[in-house]
């Protein structure tokens, strides 16, 4: 019965019905994100107060001054994450890549922790431009050493160069961050994953990098079917390989660093999220990148509400919740994989 339905969604009337579903699911969880907090707000009150109608000034600045930013970052960090991890599992042909395995976050990780430790950056604000930066020069290390004497890319050596220079780059933050723990606490908020403290000032300079990243992204689709079945296979279907591989690193750093930039590392998203994505919609890349751009959201959105009000009136970085949340729901996607022999 479950391969009959997973062969009936994965028609296209199925995968757009599966797709406009996803889409209800996020307008909810965008719903909740702007309603559900230490301050509850109905729903009728946060259309009032995004609309300027009548509502109390509480209730306008928690909807507007603090939620709606909160919500615009989730939309794009689950995003960013989701299409990052779904290019990168294609582009390596690996289920179990994810974005920080190019050194994306370890780049990023390595620029703040700089930028607190020199310049004295305490703020988001602050240091945003230092982890996007530290995110693109990570990643075009990883391609210079996946490109080392080639004349093309190999996946292989770029995935190695990847792991080398992640664990270098958390040994050096390691090893400052235990100079003064005290004055790196902002830098063991950030690595935890945080919507907190992030407003405009944060979003709206990454807001372009992430945009572009995401509208790139599906043009890859097409080709990224083309290498799935080989590269032989690809040029003579007339895929130029290199040019699609050079596009898939742009794209993967773009996301993925935009991304960390905004909120600091947060795990499972790129891995799980396009695994749900394969397994409900098959392996066109196409519909894997489509999906993966809404439900990316819908779990970035939930953790965020769940960080808000577990530890009631306090809350913890949403990176933690996505791990709790993420984990179970992988093992349960690849034993469910296993079980029906996919």
């Amino acid at each position: 019965m479950a391969g009959v339905t997973r062969a009936h969604v994965r028609t296209r009337r199925g995968r757009w019905g599966v797709l406009a579903v996803a889409a209800v699911v996020l307008l909810v969880a965008v719903v909740a994100s702007l309603a559900v907090g230490s301050r509850p707000v109905p729903p009728a009150g946060v259309w009032a107060a995004l609309t300027g109608g009548d509502v109390p000034a509480a209730d306008a600045a928690a909807v507007v001054g603090l939620r709606l930013p909160r919500t615009v970052l989730g939309l794009l960090v689950g995003a960013a994450l989701a299409v990052a991890g779904a290019v990168i599992q294609s582009l390596t042909r690996n289920p179990l890549a994810d974005p920080g395995i190019l050194g994306v976050t370890a780049g990023s990780g390595f620029a703040v922790a700089m930028s607190i430790a020199v310049l004295g950056v305490s703020t988001p604000a602050g240091y945003v431009w230092f982890a996007l930066g530290g995110a693109f020069l990570a990643t075009v290390a990883v391609y210079l050493v996946g490109t080392l004497g080639r004349a093309r890319v190999d996946v292989a050596q770029m995935l190695l160069g990847g792991m080398a220079l992640t664990a270098v780059l958390a040994g050096i933050v390691s090893a400052i961050r235990l100079t003064d723990p005290e004055d790196f606490s902002a830098l063991l908020v950030w690595e935890a994953g945080s919507f907190q403290a992030r407003g405009w000032d944060v979003i709206v300079p990454v807001l372009p990098f992430a945009l572009v990243g995401l509208a790139a992204a599906p043009l890859l689709g097409p080709a990224l079917n083309a290498l799935a079945l080989g590269d032989d296979v690809a040029s003579s279907l007339g895929t130029p390989v290199v040019a699609t591989r050079l596009g898939c690193v742009a794209v993967i750093a773009v996301l993925a660093g935009s991304a960390t930039a905004l909120a600091g590392p947060i795990a499972f998203v790129g891995l799980m999220i396009p695994h749900a994505a394969r397994w409900v919609t098959g392996p066109d890349q196409r519909w894997v990148l489509g999906l993966s751009a809404v439900l990316g959201p819908v779990l970035l959105l939930v953790s965020d509400v769940v960080a808000r009000v577990i530890l009631w009136p306090g809350e913890v970085p949403v990176g933690i919740v996505t791990a709790f949340l993420g984990a179970p729901v992988l093992v349960v996607l690849v034993r469910h994989r296993r079980m029906v022999g996919q």
